[in-house]
């Protein structure tokens, strides 16, 4: 069973594994364009800063013993999130237009930042 402040740091873990899973899928389509090391460069930073958080939240679920188990798609507007405690194993059930959304905020909100630094 997960404690409701647990359930929002494994949430809050869940998009950032998902932000950095697709920043590294976009990699190589990205090192394809001819514009690559501008592009690049922008995906790096932001990829360092979410690596940073993504840990860090891993930790702290570590040392509660919770970790993520897989994601299974269900259909296309469904997903099942296993995940692993230390009493029972919990199945929590997302919207995979949520999560995407939820994806492109986390993303978009780290660039806004890195442009507010410059």
């Amino acid at each position: 069973m997960l404690k409701p402040e647990q359930r929002q740091l494994f949430h809050k873990f869940l998009i950032l594994e998902m932000a950095v899973q697709s920043l590294q899928r976009d990699f190589p389509v990205i090192e394809s364009l001819k514009m690559s090391k501008f592009y690049l460069s922008i995906l790096d930073k932001i990829l360092k800063d979410i690596n940073q958080d993504y840990y860090n939240s891993k930790r702290l679920l570590a040392k509660d013993k919770i970790r993520l188990v897989k994601v299974e798609k269900i259909d296309e507007y469904f997903s099942d999130v296993h995940i692993a405690t230390a009493g029972n194993d919990v199945v929590l059930r997302y919207a995979n237009m949520a999560l995407k959304t939820q994806v492109e905020k986390l993303l978009i909100s780290h660039q806004n930042k890195d442009q507010a630094l410059i």
